[in-house]
Order: C-alpha cells, then structure tokens, then sequence
C-alpha cells in the first residue's frame, strides 16, 4: 500500500513559510533586504500593532519589471542567483528567491512598483499565494509592499506570537540592525504612527550610531580597527568603564549582513578577560569584510548564522582590533594627567561626607561599607556600651540569614561590629555542638563538627538557602524602594519581556516601568540585592523569560536562580561571625547540600584521613 505522498503545493509553501516567516520582524527582515539588494538609498518600513495587522515598507529602488512581478512570487525566483556556482560567492543579502513567496502564502499582499524612467508602474494584489488582481498604477519610482494579516491563514501559528509590545519591539531591533549594517542608507522606521528612527545616510558609522542610540550609547565606544591579507575589521567597541550587564549592545556585520556568531562573541569577550568583572559585557559595532568565496550564508534559513572558511583568522581579527582599542585606552589614561584626581573616586565635584551632623540618604552598597568602616564601627560599639545591653531584635535577610541587630533605640549594626549578640544554633539544644573555627580566603567556613573539619562554600551555601526560600509557595519579597530609580539599558526586546511580566517581577521585589524604548526603570529591588547587580540579575531573568507566555517550572527556577546568585554574600568579602555561624548552622542541619547550580555546598575531612596525612595512624 503507498504511503509515500507528494505534498500540496499550497500545503508545502506553508511549511516553506514557517522556515522563512517566523514572526513580523523576519517579514521586515526579508523586504528591508530586498530593498538593500534593490539598491536602494531611502527605505521607509511602518508598522502597526506588532505587524500583525499591517506592514508597509517602501524603498527607492531599481523596481520591478511589469513582466517580473507575478514571477516574484513564484518559489525559489531570483535575480541575485544563476547557477550553483554562484553559491560559492554570494554578495548579496537575498539570494534563494523564498521570501516573497513565503510571505505571500501567509497573508494579503499589495505591491506597487515602477521601474526609474518608466512612465507607469504595476499594482498586483495576493492572497494566501493567489493572485487577485494586476494592473497598471501611477506610483513613485522604487517599490512599495504592504502586507496585511499576517498568518490570517494559520491560526495555529497566531496562537505563538506574543504581545504587540513584543512584536513590535522585536521589529525594531530588526531594523536597527539593519540600519546599522548599512549607514550609506537613510531608513527610517514609524510605530504606530510615530517615528522611532531615521538615519541619515551619510555613509558615517558614527552618525548612523548616534541617531540610533541617542548621545549615551556613543559615548562610551572607541574606534576599533585590524586587517591582513584575507580579512579586516572596524568599527567601535566599548570603554570598560561602559560594560553592562548583558549582550545586548553587541552589534556584529559581516561583508554588510547582520548576524549572530559566538566565535566573535568569544573573541571580542576574549579581548576583555583581564578588564571586566564576572558579569560585565563589553558592546560594540564592528564590521567584518571578507572575501565571498570565504563565507557560507546558506547554513541558515533566515540568514542570521554564517560559516567561516577560517573561523581563527576571524576571531583573531575581531580580538585584535578590540584588544588594540582597549589598550590605547590604558596607554592614554597612563600618560595624560588628571586634574580632578583630587576629587573622591577620580570624579570632578565629588567631596568626601564631614563627621559631623546633618542627614544625607545612602544607597544600601554605600551603607554597608560606611557601617564597615572601622572608626563608625568604633564610635557606635562605644554608644551602645554606654546604654547596656538591653532588648535586641535580629534583623535577617528573606532566607533567613542574620545581616543585622536593632536595640529598639534606633541603633542597628550591620555584619562586621565586635559584639555577637545572637544565641547559636548549637546551644538550643536541638542541635549537636559545633564550631566555627574562621573563615578561610573569605570564601570558606571552617567548622568543627563530628570529629570533622568541614570547609563550607558561604556564596553557595546562602545562594542554596535564598533560591529554596524563593521557591517556596508563602514566600513573600522584602523589597527596598529606591530613591533615585536605577535605569537598565537592555534592548527593545528584552525591555519588552520585562515589562511584559512586570507583575511576576514584582512577586519577585522588583518594580519596573518603561523608560523610553530600550531601558526600564526599576523603582524598587529585592533587599539582598546590590544596586550594582540589579541590571546582571534582570539580563538573566529576561533570557529565562523570552520564550514568552506563563514561565515554566524550569524557567521559575531559572529565574530564581538569577536572584539568589546575586542575593548571595561574595566570595571574596569578609563576613562577620554571626553571620557565619548561622550558614554553618543550616548547612549541617541539612538545607543546603548542592548551590542551585548542582555545586557541592561542603568538603568534609575527618579526623581519620588529617590523622592518616601526620602519620598518626
């Protein structure tokens, strides 16, 4: 009995399209590169509604012949293309002659396109592949496509597009990168009526940058450049003063496509190994131009991947120009002088706070390293001796773990003063005797217990204790307000998703509203966490949340991973016997076996094996 079938035509261009047309930025995708190969110098993309309901992108191109136009939309038809030969050198942006036809199966397509010199153009109108209508049409010289009720057709694939604030977003970062793949091109870019982009097309990477990003962005980049015989690179790359906190910003071209690449991901973050702290990201624009004949595009269907003949030469010409600007950057700082060196922390203006009274707000970080200072730390033990012990209250973080006491007289010391007021967990009774011997390379408790040293992780023990506290179902978030909202620059996209989720992020303690198209900003965040670790811990949240929809299980826990790791005391940082006390004691009472991460919490040597190693036995 047969079994074998062959498709539906229309059934197969449906498959065809869900390669090609995931989403409306891969619709835009495909027509601002059509444009691109269309030589055109102006392009103007509008949107409305995330692109679901309408997309128009009009380009001053080369046209489209009266007699081309319903081949256009004709499978695998292409002017960019001749033979298989031409594969093995593709310069163009397009070349597998798909998109129109993807698109145009999944939703109602109008064209309007004249050829220059030509005294009339055409309009031709399709739905769901099937063309209804040709005629001729007075329209400006280049090409205009507008479509209309994408996946009207495909009900099933509608139910996977997230928000029209997602979608939306995810179209401009679309042609953000497009813009910027090619700055000898003005495109502009209108949402809902408004004008997001428009850049000038002077053919300048630092006029094109700046229109796109507005003065803060450009401002911590600096030139970046390296060649030899077989590839060169340029373009600019960040100080390491303006690292953030995710990948977002950075922006790599490749003989002028934009693409996605973790070999140059890796080479520039390769170039930043001794200047940036765990967490950091450097960002930058550069761009690659190589032969034709050493890059494959066709490893892809929607073009966003390539394959380098040489993936070496590549990335060592991507470390070599970031690593060449960063080091002239050092080589400057170490030569030029700095009239504002006096000033606190290098910053002109800044003094440093009198002894004497007065009241000024603190972040929480500054806090913690006033109470840390040896001389306040001093002044306020003498105070509390003079009033007597008296009624203490312990103040614990939301896992549990002592930060603090509070006298009721308004005098609470933070981890770090010389009185420990706090009963042990092994004088309860309910617990067997143990002893904190210190803390080794500020990163490991030593604890005495059971005829045993045992050696504590104290960041993956806390990390275990916060992340279990943060999974429990009554868990309820200690927030602290701030003042002055920190402002996390992350992309239009992942400020969407964040948004987008706004009431989980605030289970969670934090407080985001939107800030302009690319940035937050988050008016309150967990206690235990630093200001600086803010925008870390929302890039992880929202790579975690991207997939859109309800979170699941495994992304909760993603999440909750994010902000215990951030919660969690440093390695690194001195911790106060309290406070160590505390972790060893929950530790061995069996909360905390493995980090989240699946790392062992604790190393046991007994007796027998230190006995064994002094040749005791």
């Amino acid at each position: 009995m047969k079994k074998i079938f062959e498709l539906d035509p229309h059934v197969a261009d449906l498959i065809a399209a869900g390669e090609v047309v995931e989403r409306p930025a891969s619709v835009v995708k495909e027509l601002l590169e059509n444009s691109i190969d269309a030589g055109a110098g102006v392009i103007t993309v509008e949107l409305q509604a995330g692109g679901l309901t309408f997309i128009r992108v009009t380009d001053n191109g080369c046209g489209i012949a009266p007699e081309d136009v319903k081949i256009a939309f004709l499978r695998h038809a292409t002017s960019k293309l001749r033979g298989a030969e031409g594969l093995e050198a593709i310069g163009t942006l397009g070349f597998r002659g798909e998109a129109l036809a993807a698109i145009a199966s999944v939703s109602r397509i109008e064209l309007l396109t004249r050829e220059p010199g030509s005294q009339e153009g055409v309009s031709l109108s399709i739905e769901a592949g099937i063309v209804s209508g040709v005629s001729p049409a007075g329209c400006p010289e280049g090409t205009t496509i507008i479509v209309r009720d994408l996946f009207f057709n495909t009900p099933a694939r509608l139910k996977f597009m997230k928000s029209d604030r997602a979608e939306s977003s995810a179209v401009a970062s679309t042609v953000l990168r497009c813009a910027l793949s090619r700055p000898d091109v003005s495109i502009r870019f209108i949402r809902d009526g408004k004008m997001e982009y428009h850049t000038p097309g002077d053919s300048r990477v630092d006029s094109c940058i700046y229109s796109l990003f507005g003065r803060e962005f450009p401002a911590g980049l600096v030139p970046a450049e390296s060649s030899d015989e077989a590839i060169s690179v340029s373009g600019f790359v960040s100080t390491p003063s303006a690292a953030r906190g995710n990948r977002s910003y950075q922006f790599f071209f490749v003989n002028g496509r934009p693409i996605q690449s973790r070999t140059l991901q890796a080479a520039l973050e390769q170039a930043y190994a001794n200047t940036l702290p765990s967490g950091r990201y450097p960002s930058c624009v550069l761009y690659i131009t190589a032969g034709f004949s050493s890059v494959d595009v066709n490893v892809h269907p929607a073009k966003t991947e390539v394959k380098f003949v040489s993936d070496k030469q590549v990335f060592d010409g991507v470390y070599y120009a970031a690593l060449g600007a960063i080091t002239g950057i050092r080589e400057q700082a170490e030569v030029s002088t700095n009239p504002a060196s006096a000033a606190v922390g290098g910053v002109p203006g800044a003094s440093r706070a009198t002894r004497g009274g007065g009241f000024r707000s603190m972040y929480a970080d500054e806090f913690r390293a006033t109470y840390g200072a040896g001389s306040f730390r001093e002044a306020r033990v003498e105070r509390k001796a003079e009033r007597g012990l008296g009624d203490y209250t312990e103040v614990r973080d939301a896992a549990g773990v002592q930060l603090a006491i509070h006298d009721g007289a308004g005098i609470a010391d933070a981890p770090g003063n010389s009185q420990h007021i706090i009963h042990s967990p092994r004088s309860s009774g309910g617990f067997p005797e143990f002893r904190v011997i210190g803390e080794a390379m500020n990163a490991y408790i030593v604890v005495e217990y059971h005829g045993s040293v045992w050696f504590i992780d104290k960041h993956a023990a806390h990390e275990r204790i916060h992340f279990d506290a943060l999974r429990r179902s009554d868990f309820v978030p200690m927030s602290q307000a701030l003042i002055t909202p920190v402002v996390c620059r992350q992309g239009q996209e992942d400020v969407s998703t964040l948004l987008d989720n706004a009431e989980l992020l605030e289970s969670l303690g934090f407080t985001v509203e939107s800030f302009g198209d690319d940035a937050v900003a988050v008016r309150s965040i967990p206690a235990e966490i630093r200001i600086a670790d803010v925008e870390p811990a929302l890039s992880e949240i929202c790579a975690a949340l991207k997939h859109g929809g309800t979170p699941t299980p495994a992304q909760r826990d993603e999440i909750f991973r994010a902000i215990a790791c951030k919660a969690a005391i440093k390695a690194g940082k001195s911790s106060d016997t309290r406070e160590l006390e505390t972790l060893a004691s929950r530790v061995l009472s069996g909360e905390a076996a493995q980090c989240p991460h699946g790392r062992p919490v604790t190393f046991e040597i007994t007796k027998a094996a230190l006995d064994r190693s002094f040749k005791r036995t």
